[in-house]
């Protein structure tokens, strides 16, 4: 499925999309907005790279934070709630992970955790080891993932 398709899937519900992202820098929000007229499905987009925007912007528990790491499902579980909570969205996706180069045994380069929030709907999280595929096509590859599964929540009643 294109973006084109995936924002008329969600102009044709009545749905708003919200995304929250880290290591992505925007790169989900970018792709929605390259297509005009994308303004009347696209409320917002946050860039919360740092812990103290995700705290801030989003949110997201210091708690949490320091309980699971910022790179885990309970971080994107609440970086798309706030998403939601701060937006006009009825759908919001979010994306926090581990590009490169680096990373840690636990934690290793080419792993992203998602979140997919919707209005009176439970949360649904979930993590891709993308890989050592070096920064930029991990990005890509969480960004093409995110509008996956954006487009998966609205196939979806």
């Amino acid at each position: 499925m294109t973006v084109t398709e995936l924002l008329q899937k969600a102009r044709a519900a009545g749905v708003m999309i919200a995304t929250a992202e880290s290591c992505t820098g925007g790169m989900v929000a970018a792709a929605l907005t390259d297509i005009p007229g994308s303004s009347d499905v696209v409320d917002r987009g946050f860039v919360t790279y740092s812990n103290g925007a995700k705290r801030d912007m989003l949110g997201v528990a210091e708690a949490t934070l320091q309980a699971h790491g910022a790179v885990s499902e309970e971080v994107a579980a609440e970086m798309a709630s706030g998403a939601l909570a701060h937006s006009q969205a009825g759908l919001a996706v979010s994306i926090t992970g581990i590009a490169g180069p680096g990373g840690s045994e636990f934690k290793p380069e080419g792993r992203v955790c998602f979140g997919l929030a919707r209005v009176d709907q439970p949360v649904l999280t979930e993590t891709v080891d993308f890989g050592a595929l070096g920064r930029d096509k991990v990005r890509l590859a969480a960004r093409d993932h995110a509008l996956s599964l954006l487009e998966q929540s609205l196939r979806q009643p």
